[in-house]
């Protein structure tokens, strides 16, 4: 009765740790909802006669062209990759993951220096061919060229979840449909793409999210969407209660995409039951024909990642000298500092949070950890918003005597705002983490006397030692390239690596503001590869 006791005692302060934690991180959206019930804004009247049509039009453009451009470059790439041999596939595997690690807003502003009158494109032409081309050689900064730059950024989400599903799927259906006389082509369409359904709609959701939490790319095109808006209403008019507007409709959108995954889905299982799992046998082909593969997959990688990653290191080469200076390396250091803190922040909340699970029988309570997790699916402009109103009431409340605002711009703020935003990031893997472990442990070590601190730091911590570690670093990078958030929240010029490389490419000092994009770039390219060998591992 006494280990019982101890039992209770300790399940109910991890549970009331756990619930305290999920209520800060759901008060973003709790904050705006509250708020949806004040009088709306000077300028919403403006902005519905003139605006928000035009918002709603150009964010539904842009999330059906991606959706449709991922889909094709996706799924083909990864039917390619797992079903044929050819010469460098094995390189191609992982080589068409790196356009992840290009952040959209880099993207843009290198694929316009490159097609622009003095990039490299139209200096080959003037010099070589004397060929003069008034202005840009293809014009992309418009709806089109937005589509064109986001499509190429995030297909490696499909062709990522696409590739291990194809690759999961046994040989034993297909060898079936080609007994029963189907083409090669029949098969794919019949038999493999329902089967990876599942995993196609939740990377095309994947890059839904980052579509409608861009900000960088669509406001450096000139491309009017509900996040555009957002920034225009709180810095340019003022009009907090328009911008929390805009921001609710944008949630709803979130919801629907969210909504709709689900739906499709139903109550239809993708997983085969009763079957041996046969793997998959890659078809050799004719030698022109693999060539081909070859060059599609060449092409494709030459377009998303190697030509724009060549272009940054010229940039470089030509501005290092003037921009690496101790302003910049104290910039780096601020950025690397903040997406450490974050990272951990949100690796030990997740420990937490899950731990809390282990010690709850609750079905209700797993349900209620799932909040913990919604703001990877919130666009950062709109956590922002969430988090700033009441952050401004209560910094009126607290310091009213001094007229100042100690907590709104803070960095404090701002790293709360990274852990709302990049919980699901950090949490997932974790939680693959304790469920590889097992429960049994925590059990053992309880019938030992050990109290819950105890099992956690000495047993449960070590045996997740790598998920921990891999969380802190997905969260990481993905910091280190957040740009809505952070220009709102931040403090008074106060920079990180991702504020600073758009300022300088908005203010059309692109070639300085290479620097700071390569560090970006780079940080993201180490768990590309690491999320490729656990892939391969996996199915292997």
């Amino acid at each position: 009765m006494e280990i019982a006791g101890k039992r209770i005692y300790w399940w109910n302060n991890w549970m009331a740790a756990s619930l305290l934690l999920l209520f800060f991180i759901a008060a973003p959206l709790l904050s705006i909802f509250v708020n949806l019930f004040s009088a709306p804004g000077s300028s919403w009247s403006h902005l519905t006669e003139n605006l928000l049509v035009g918002y709603l039009q150009n964010t539904l453009l842009l999330l059906a062209g991606v959706a449709l451009s991922t889909f094709i470059l996706g799924v083909s790439l990864a039917w390619i990759v797992t079903n044929y041999e050819f010469p460098f596939r094995k390189h191609f595997e992982w080589l068409l993951i790196l356009p992840l690690g290009f952040p959209g807003y880099i993207m843009a502003y290198t694929y316009t220096g490159l097609l622009d009158y003095t990039g490299p494109l139209q200096t080959f032409l003037r010099n070589q061919f004397d060929i003069q081309v008034v202005g840009s050689i293809v014009d992309i900064m418009n709806l089109p060229g937005a589509v064109f730059i986001l499509s190429i950024t995030l297909f490696p989400y499909v062709y990522l979840l696409s590739r291990a599903s194809f690759l999961q799927q046994s040989r034993t259906f297909q060898d079936a449909a080609a007994l029963l006389g189907s083409s090669n082509w029949y098969s794919f369409t019949k038999v493999a793409l329902p089967m990876a359904r599942p995993a196609i709609v939740g990377g095309i959701a994947l890059a839904a999210m980052e579509v409608l939490n861009d900000y960088g790319t669509v406001k450096y095109f000139g491309v009017g969407t509900f996040t555009t808006g957002i920034f225009r209403s709180w810095f340019s008019m003022g009009d907090v209660t328009t911008a929390i507007y805009l921001a609710a409709i944008l949630m709803l959108l979130v919801f629907s995409i969210l909504y709709l995954e689900v739906l499709q889905r139903g109550k239809r299982r993708f997983s085969p039951v009763n079957f041996i799992n046969k793997p998959t046998t890659r078809q050799q082909l004719s030698k022109s024909k693999t060539w081909l593969l070859t060059a599609t997959c060449f092409l494709v990688f030459l377009g998303s990642f190697f030509i724009p990653f060549l272009q940054i290191l010229h940039w470089v080469w030509i501005s290092y000298e003037s921009s690496l200076n101790s302003g910049f390396y104290l910039l780096v250091l601020r950025s690397f500092g903040l997406a450490a803190g974050s990272g951990l922040a949100v690796a030990l909340i997740a420990v937490v949070l899950l731990y809390s699970l282990r010690l709850s029988s609750f079905s209700w309570f797993r349900s209620l950890t799932k909040i913990g997790t919604i703001g990877y699916a919130i666009p950062g402009a709109v956590i922002a918003i969430g988090i700033m109103i009441p952050v401004l009431s209560l910094d009126r409340w607290v310091f009213a005597d001094t007229g100042q605002l100690m907590l709104s711009g803070s960095v404090s703020v701002l790293l709360f705002a990274y852990v709302v935003r990049f919980m699901a990031v950090g949490y997932h893997p974790l939680d693959a983490g304790f469920q590889k472990s097992g429960i049994q442990v925590n059990e053992a070590s309880r019938l030992l006397g050990h109290n819950s601190w105890k099992t956690l730091l000495k047993i449960e911590l070590p045996l997740v030692r790598a998920s921990f570690f891999s969380a802190i670093l997905l969260v990481f990078v993905d910091v280190l390239k957040e740009l809505p958030l952070t220009l709102i929240l931040r403090p008074f010029n106060y920079h990180t690596l991702a504020t600073k490389a758009f300022d300088m490419a908005t203010n059309e000092m692109i070639a300085e503001s290479a620097n700071s994009a390569l560090i970006i770039i780079l940080t993201g390219i180490f768990p590309i590869i690491f999320l490729n060998r656990v892939i391969r591992k996996a199915n292997m």
